[in-house]
C-alpha cells in the first residue's frame, strides 16, 4: 500500500498532520499548561485529529484508485498557516489543510462515492473512540475517546456540507438519500459528542 503513496504525498500528509495537530494543541492549552501537558495534548492531537485527517484523505485516494484514477493529496501551505495562526490568536481551528486531487474525469456516481469515502471513514472512526468513552469508566482513555469522537464527527459534518468543493456537494449531486443519511449520522454524532 505504501508504494502507492509517493514520497511527495507522504511529505505533504506528514506536514499537514503536524500542522493540524499543532493547531488543535493550541486550542487545548488555551489556559496555559506545563511542558508535560503540552506533550500530552500534542500526542493526543496527533492520535485523534491527525489520524482522522490522514485516513479521511487516504480514503478519497484509494476510492479513486479503485475506479482506476490516480489520486494524490496536496497540502495547502496558506491554509495550514491560517489554521495554526487562528488557533493561536482566536482559539478557533479552521482547517482546510489541502485536498486529494483526482487525475481523470470520474462520472457523477464515481465522484459521489469517492467523495463519500472520506466522511464514511470518519464515521467509522467514531466507533472505537465512542467505545473508549463508554467502556473506559472515565479518566485518560475516556478523554481520548471523547476528543477522537468529537473530532471525527466534526470532520465528517464539515465535509458533508453541500457547498463549494466539499464532499457533501458531490455526494448530494450523486445521491440525495445517501447524502441525507451521512449528514444526519454526522450531525447526530457531533451533537452527542458535544453533550458528553
Amino acid at each position: 500500500m505504501l508504494e502507492r503513496i509517493p514520497l511527495r504525498e507522504r511529505r505533504d500528509l506528514l506536514i499537514a498532520w503536524l500542522a493540524i495537530s499543532i493547531a488543535f494543541t493550541l486550542i487545548y492549552i488555551r489556559g496555559g499548561v506545563d511542558p508535560i501537558g503540552l506533550v500530552f495534548y500534542f500526542v493526543m492531537s496527533l492520535v485523534t485529529v491527525g489520524v482522522a485527517f490522514v485516513l479521511h484523505e487516504l480514503a478519497h485516494k484509494f476510492a479513486a484508485m479503485r475506479y482506476g484514477y490516480w489520486a494524490e493529496f496536496q497540502k495547502d501551505n496558506q491554509m495550514l498557516l491560517v489554521a495554526v495562526v487562528m488557533a493561536a490568536l482566536v482559539q478557533v481551528v479552521f482547517a482546510v489543510p489541502g485536498a486529494t486531487y483526482i487525475n481523470g474525469n470520474p462520472t457523477r456516481t464515481e465522484n459521489g462515492r469517492i467523495s463519500a469515502a472520506g466522511p464514511i471513514t470518519n464515521l467509522l472512526l467514531c466507533i472505537p473512540f465512542a467505545a473508549l468513552v463508554l467502556l473506559s469508566g472515565g479518566g485518560f482513555l475516556s478523554e481520548v475517546g471523547s476528543i477522537g469522537l468529537r473530532i471525527n464527527a466534526m470532520i465528517a459534518t464539515f465535509n458533508m456540507l453541500p457547498i463549494s468543493v466539499l464532499d457533501g456537494r458531490k455526494v448530494l449531486s450523486w445521491n440525495p438519500v445517501i447524502f441525507a443519511v451521512l449528514m444526519i449520522a454526522s450531525l447526530g454524532l457531533l451533537v452527542w459528542s458535544l453533550l458528553l
